[in-house]
């Protein structure tokens, strides 16, 4: 029975989880909420979206009239180097999985869906304190309690890696090539910013991604 949603960026980790409980999931939801990204990101989500005939939908937040400060918001430059550099801490969006887990409980409370797939995983927890294992169980718990379904959150990947969770989508055949993870907004990943650098560590030895550099 497809009692799920799931919060879907269109990313490498999220579309994974997407393929492997495409049984479960009635519904993705997706966020435009201002990041440089975002278009290409949304491109890949609708792709897959419409590839497996999952109902998508796309919710419109603007985080930075709310006040809300973050290099993938514009207000400063997005830094190279290593996804768990103390530099990628200004790729931090404050509270957004807070923010799109209540969003998507209210929508799933609405839909009489029981579950929130959420697809953050280890190597998220070193700078992103909204994807540790603590936070997820926490919000699940409000969550539940907060909801006349009982709504949980489910996150599969939180004790796995990036290359962990890759290798899962390439034994689903799945293309990743049609997935996004550079958060420098342009039309090719850059391949020098964090998320380029940990997409390649996951992907090597068949990464089909085009890259800048």
């Amino acid at each position: 029975m497809k009692n799920g949603i799931i919060s879907y960026s269109g990313g490498l980790d999220s579309t994974v989880l997407l393929y492997l409980f495409r049984e479960k999931i009635r519904m993705a939801v997706s966020f435009q909420y201002g990041s440089r990204h975002s278009e290409q990101e949304l491109k890949c989500a609708k792709y897959h979206c419409e590839k497996l005939g999952i109902e998508h939908r796309i919710i419109a937040l603007d985080f930075e009239k709310w006040g809300l400060k973050s290099s993938l918001l514009g207000n400063e430059d997005i830094p190279d180097g290593h996804y768990e550099d103390e530099s990628m801490r200004s790729t931090v969006v404050p509270f957004r999985n807070g923010i799109m887990l209540s969003i998507c409980a209210a929508i799933a409370e609405s839909e009489k869906l029981d579950e929130i797939y959420l697809a953050n995983h280890l190597g998220d927890h070193a700078i992103y304190p909204d994807c540790r294992e603590e936070f997820s169980s926490a919000m699940s718990k409000a969550i539940e309690y907060g909801t006349y379904q009982k709504i949980r959150v489910m996150t599969p990947f939180v004790y796995m890696s990036k290359r962990d969770v890759a290798l899962r989508g390439k034994s689903f055949d799945i293309d990743l090539a049609k997935t996004w993870s550079c958060y420098k907004g342009q039309k090719i990943h850059c391949g020098t910013c964090g998320t380029c650098v940990e997409r390649k560590e996951a992907l090597s030895g068949f990464d089909t991604t085009e890259y800048l550099r």
